[in-house]
């Protein structure tokens, strides 16, 4: 219990300190190449904080057994990421979706067609065509990522390099070159990567002992231990105020997140992993739905606003979320 508990602290403290530096340096790369810190967020920050959830679903489907402790991880993982966007609500003056480019919005409507074929390959399951073991779904989730990539790139570059004078450093100084800011990246990313793969290990032994199921674990656990990375970078870009890379951050990593259940279909050889599926997942399918949807809305919109410390939309989102936690519980 204590190695697990010591264990768990170290690689917190490992993904903070990295998070941060990767932030930096992920915001850095975005100034000097043009593209936009939506892009950057969706492409670079998310593909790094989401990898704990791909090796940990792989695991779970090929090793363990278990498709529902990948899918709870998954879908859990994507309410969280969108609890920390309203979290993070509190620490800025104005309501966070006020502050971002509504470019973002593209992001959040491909999230809901993945979410949507992802829901819908559940519900259908037993009816949907395979093709060895591999669901008809799948093909269509790879290509709908991959035109989400492609759409964002599109929309979120923004075609203006920062010159070096218009640039800091986080201790002062002359900035960092794009050559060094490449490798730092890189590295921070390789240890953030590292900690977050021993993250859900860790935070499996510390929650064994309250017996509960895997989805319900897999949704609030092991949703919450492998959502750590996102929570750490994007709370440092909020320092930043490199908001844009925060949303791009989130949204991004729910739309890979699908994509990873796309691959855990592929790792699951005793037939399609959606019907394998509870479809008590449905609950969170349809709960990071409502809460993108609220997402686009305040983006949209823009609230000036806040009701106490949150935008009416975070607030929207903060319910959702628990409610959703008490009919997994009961």
């Amino acid at each position: 219990m204590w190695q697990a508990l010591a264990g768990f602290i170290i690689c917190t403290a490992l993904i903070v300190v990295s998070g941060i530096r990767l932030t930096y340096h992920g915001n850095r790369i975005s100034e000097l190449t043009g593209l936009s810190k939506a892009w950057i967020g969706l492409i670079l920050m998310a593909s790094i904080t989401s990898l704990p959830e791909l090796v940990n679903g792989i695991s779970a489907v090929a090793v363990v057994k278990a498709p529902d402790l990948a899918a709870g991880d998954i879908f859990g993982s994507c309410v969280f990421n969108l609890l920390i966007l309203s979290l993070l609500d509190a620490r800025i003056r104005k309501p966070l979706t006020s502050l971002v480019e509504r470019s973002h919005v593209v992001a959040g409507f491909f999230s809901l067609i993945l979410l949507t074929v992802s829901g819908v390959a559940i519900l259908t399951a037993e009816k949907t065509p395979v093709f060895f073991w591999v669901s008809a779904f799948t093909p269509v989730i790879f290509v709908v990522y991959l035109a989400t990539i492609y759409a964002i790139y599109r929309f979120g570059r923004s075609g203006k390099v920062m010159p070096e004078r218009e640039t800091t450093a986080i201790s002062g100084g002359k900035p960092p070159s794009l050559r060094r800011s490449l490798i730092v990246y890189g590295l921070n990313a390789l240890v953030v990567l590292v900690a977050a793969l021993f993250l859900p290990y860790f935070g499996e032994e510390l929650a064994a002992w309250y017996g509960i199921s895997d989805t319900f674990f897999g949704t609030l656990f092991l949703a919450a231990a492998t959502s750590l990375p996102e929570l750490v970078v994007s709370i440092a870009a909020v320092r930043l105020m490199a908001y844009d890379m925060v949303v791009g951050n989130l949204l991004g990593s729910n739309i890979f997140n699908i994509l990873i259940l796309g691959i855990d279909d592929l790792f699951y050889t005793g037939g399609s992993l959606y019907a394998a599926i509870s479809k008590a997942h449905m609950e969170s399918v349809m709960a990071t739905v409502v809460m993108t949807a609220v997402v686009g809305l305040g983006i949209m919109i823009r609230p000036q606003r806040k009701v106490w410390l949150f935008g009416l939309d975070s607030v929207v989102i903060i319910c959702i979320y628990l409610v959703l936690m008490y009919y997994l519980a009961i």
